[in-house]
């Protein structure tokens, strides 16, 4: 690809083309936005797996057409991630599709037994949350979300707006 020099070669294709191939995936972040790094959904986290078996390949190939077809394939995970966000952010029905709902894990100071038991989720993790959130009672607890993006959320304090858990379901 470079040199006839196979260690030769074989030096330079590792270093060039994984520079090429980050800056290529640095450029392409900078063109959809921070969305690509930010916590992960389910698809996020297909995208950011699939994305790296590409980079992988990129980097390892002796060939400029299988060079080149990575960086198309890159540029199609992020065209086809960047059009799921804007069907997510303009159709309510497709937002159902693509991401799971955030479920109560707790609510105004009782677990919720059958949707720890439904996500697989254990109290001692709860309880866990909790602490790491300072609280002190549970009368203080509003609720406790799991997320869409599995980070657990712990709400607490003297009131809860409603507005703030209005897509929480009770799965």
């Amino acid at each position: 690809m470079f040199f006839e020099n196979t260690l030769l070669d074989l030096t330079a294709r590792g270093l060039v083309l994984s520079a090429i191939g980050l800056a290529w995936v640095t450029l392409l972040i900078r063109v959809v936005g921070l969305r690509s790094l930010s916590k992960m959904t389910n698809f996020d986290f297909v995208m950011t797996v699939a994305l790296g078996s590409v980079l992988a390949a990129a980097v390892t190939t002796d060939k400029w057409t299988t060079f080149g077809q990575c960086l198309l394939a890159m540029l199609g995970l992020f065209a086809v991630q960047w059009l799921i966000a804007r069907l997510r952010k303009s159709s309510d029905g497709f937002e159902t599709i693509m991401q799971n709902r955030p479920v109560f894990l707790m609510r105004d100071g009782e677990f919720c037994e059958d949707v720890l038991k439904e996500t697989r989720v254990a109290r001692s993790d709860v309880i866990a949350k909790l602490r790491e959130a300072n609280v002190l009672s549970l009368a203080q607890v509003r609720a406790v979300v799991l997320e869409t993006t599995g980070d657990v959320s712990v709400l607490h304090g003297d009131s809860l707006d409603e507005v703030i858990i209005e897509d929480v379901g009770n799965d």
